[in-house]
């Protein structure tokens, strides 16, 4: 049986550790690139990780390259590439710069792997993944953006430190953009089938949801001179296993949403049935008075990023 082919654009940590994942767990053979600037450096990482796999025991083949050809034909595509904000950068510059990458990168994706499901990783990730499917003009299914599975795990891991308990046995759900705007579903959070408030009262909740949110940022202030990878690369590989498997898993991640919660065609972070078509459906769920202002709120600021970033590419 032929393998799944996955392409990984953006051979920094993010992008190098989903591949290890990726191969690890066997879900097809995998293509690590990154830009003509950086030389052999995706080589030497694809090399790295091909001298585990005895130690491992898998057998996934990866190459690492600077060219798109060797992507060609890819089933899953991930898009990673892109800068960090640095010291001194406006939030306009970030979005401008990393815009302008992800447009380079979806026309190369558009040659070359005009069948392939596309995850965006890259950050501001609301509007990067507007940006990829603008530019690939591949249908909305086939274009998704990783980073409900990632908050959500988050959310499941501080959840599991404050009562003690795996992290297995909690279920939860987050939606809306990636970040502060980021929408916690109570009704949806459980512990062994427990509902969460019956277990955490609401103020503590909240503060936990707060941490949630500011995750990313509080292991950015720990490294100092770097920003989380390993759980943005397992979240990654989870969505990829997903579709290489179909494994019709109800996930959230960014997905496009026209008539759906009455977004109105914009990417926002909801529940989804993802399987070899990408997202194979939407999930509506029956929010509550305040979870739908909240999600509002969340959507609200979705536009405002997406039309910013229209003004500056």
């Amino acid at each position: 049986m032929r393998r799944a082919k996955i392409s990984i654009i953006g051979a920094g940590n993010v992008g190098a550790t989903t591949a290890h994942w990726c191969a690890a767990a066997e879900l097809g053979d995998v293509v690590l690139v990154d830009i003509p600037q950086t030389e052999d450096m995706p080589k030497g990482k694809a090399l790295d990780l091909m001298q585990s796999s005895p130690v491992m025991g898998f057998d996934s083949n990866i190459v690492g390259t600077t060219s798109y050809a060797d992507t060609a034909d890819s089933d899953v595509v991930v898009i990673t590439a892109g800068i960090p904000r640095k010291p001194g950068m406006s939030r306009d510059d970030l979005l401008a710069t990393n815009a302008k990458i992800m447009t380079s990168v979806c026309e190369e994706i558009k040659k070359t792997s005009p069948n392939a499901v596309v995850i965006v990783v890259s950050n501001p990730l609301d509007a990067m993944v507007q940006q990829a499917k603008k530019v690939t003009g591949f249908p909305a299914a086939r274009v998704l953006g990783q980073a409900g599975v990632l908050d959500t795990a988050r959310y499941r891991t501080f959840l599991a430190m404050e009562l003690g308990v795996s992290v297995e046995d909690v279920s939860a759900l987050l939606m809306g953009g990636h970040g502060d705007t980021m929408v916690p579903i109570p009704s949806c959070t459980s512990v062994g089938g427990i509902p969460i408030l019956q277990l955490i009262d609401a103020a503590r909740l909240e503060e936990i949801v707060d941490r949630t949110r500011k995750g990313g940022a509080e292991i950015v202030s720990l490294l100092k001179t770097g920003s989380a990878y390993y759980a943005p690369a397992a979240a990654t590989s989870q969505m990829v296993e997903a579709i290489v498997r179909d494994k019709k898993r109800l996930i959230p991640c960014a997905a496009y949403c026209d008539k759906e919660y009455g977004v109105g065609g914009y990417y926002v972070g909801v529940p989804v049935i993802l399987g070899t078509g990408g997202v194979e459906k939407i999930v509506e769920l029956k929010l509550t008075d305040d979870e739908q202002v909240a999600f509002q709120k969340s959507i609200d600021a979705v536009k405002e990023l997406v039309s910013t970033m229209a003004t500056l590419v």
